[in-house]
């Protein structure tokens, strides 16, 4: 296959992937009252009123404590206290030292990536691969997609694994 051919092959994915996540992103209201959907309209004012001028404060009230909390959580403590809860003691032991979680709060099932940071140092030749797969395994666990690949990176960036989820 010629480089020319390879990269119109790779335009016409790329465009046919950017085409699937648009038409999938919507507004996601699915025909909701207009109290029910999260972003503003053009008859909203800034200042967080509405437009019969009631004052909105964005939080919803009905949220247990609990759950409010879980929110503000990062990733990378959620996905610890998941594993500290139902890992096992070597998956413990791995996910111990992951400093970073990204790309797991939002899923599509189309193309869903997550990269997991850790503190292992050395790359792919360093002591990490094989934690790197006790993650890649735990987060499955964690997070379920139809088409999911998580990446494990070491501290300073280079690759240590991946696995799907």
């Amino acid at each position: 296959m010629g480089m020319k051919t390879k990269i119109a092959l790779g335009a016409v994915v790329g465009i046919a992937v950017i085409g699937a996540l648009s038409a999938n992103a919507g507004d996601g209201d699915g025909g909701a009252k207009s109290g029910d959907r999260t972003s503003a309209s053009a008859g909203e004012k800034q200042d967080g009123a509405g437009a019969d001028g009631a004052k909105t404060d964005g939080a919803s009230e009905a949220k247990p404590a609990e759950d409010k909390a879980a929110e503000k959580a990062s990733q990378a403590e959620q996905f610890k206290a998941f594993v500290q809860k139902n890992g096992t003691p070597k998956e413990k032991d791995a996910v111990s030292h992951v400093t970073k979680v990204q790309g797991a709060d939002e899923q599509n099932d189309i193309l869903d990536a997550a990269d997991v940071y850790t503190d292992f140092t050395g790359g792919i030749m360093g002591s990490g691969t094989g934690p790197a797969k006790l993650i890649a395994s735990a987060f499955a666990d964690w997070k379920d997609s139809e088409n999911g690949l998580v990446t494990i990176y070491d501290a300073d960036g280079e690759l240590l694994g991946n696995g799907q989820f």
